[in-house]
């Protein structure tokens, strides 16, 4: 089998890549440094001895993107992890617009084409496998870091109408969205804000999310508190969940 990892360079996305390659499996691993993609390779051929390619690729830009999954697909890839992502922290009247744009191009526009194209092929396939990383996040509205949560958001709800599209024919295909929460990881450095609750290690993360991906689960947290928040977000008004939400974001501090 072969892997297609994209933000692979720290984080998830890396920790995804370790997991996968102990299992035995091929990787192609995407980001923008290239400096990263080369260390992780050297570390999964010599741990695990399995085949690993570096693309450096800006998925914010969509002529990368393309050009990534036109170069990837002669090798009839078996799993995508459409991990890449980023936050902006910040009130939405603050935030800086080319910095926030760049976002969405990257955690939904490099999704969706990601998404849609490998999709097709393993639907002509009949077989593979996509995990979509999204987060808690998506199951409700972020004041302080909305357009985050709205990103995340939109990866769920692709995530489970295409899983529902893809039941009702009878496919053997198998979509799942990760949603963690705080994740140990160098997010909060990127979305510039601290976070007030240590993050779960990402390398436990990765592993579960992996058994979980195989097991055809659609939606992977990464423990009960998580999972009864999810729960939660469907029993609260959106109203309290913004408030609350708010709360919590309006009390982290910017780095």
């Amino acid at each position: 089998m072969i892997a297609l990892v994209t933000g692979a360079s720290s984080g998830i996305g890396r920790d995804i890549a370790r997991s996968l390659a102990k299992h035995g499996i091929n990787v192609i691993i995407t980001a923008r440094r290239r400096d990263r993609l080369i260390e992780l390779k050297n570390e999964l051929v010599s741990e695990y001895g399995v085949k690993v390619m570096c693309i450096a690729a800006d998925l914010s830009k969509e002529n990368q993107v393309l050009a990534l999954y036109n170069k990837v697909r002669k090798y009839d890839i078996d799993i995508l992890i459409n991990n890449a992502g980023y936050g902006v922290f910040g009130g939405f009247t603050e935030t800086d617009l080319e910095r926030e744009l760049d976002m969405l191009d990257v955690n939904v526009k490099a999704f969706h084409i990601l998404f849609k194209l490998f999709l097709r092929d393993f639907k002509k396939r009949d077989c593979g496998y996509i995990l979509n990383t999204a987060s808690v996040a998506g199951f409700m509205p972020g004041p302080w870091f909305s357009s985050y949560y709205a990103s995340k958001g939109y990866i769920v709800r692709m995530t489970q109408a295409v899983a529902e599209e893809l039941r009702e024919n009878h496919s053997h295909v198998h979509v799942s969205m990760l949603c963690p929460g705080p994740v140990s990881t160098e997010f909060s450095e990127t979305a510039r804000v601290k976070f007030l609750m240590a993050g779960y290690p990402s390398e436990k993360l990765a592993e579960h999310a992996v058994r979980e991906m195989f097991a055809g689960k659609l939606l992977i947290s990464e423990n009960s508190v998580t999972k009864a928040l999810v729960l939660l977000s469907r029993l609260v008004p959106d109203r309290v969940l913004a408030v609350a939400a708010g709360l919590i974001q309006s009390k982290r501090e910017r780095s």
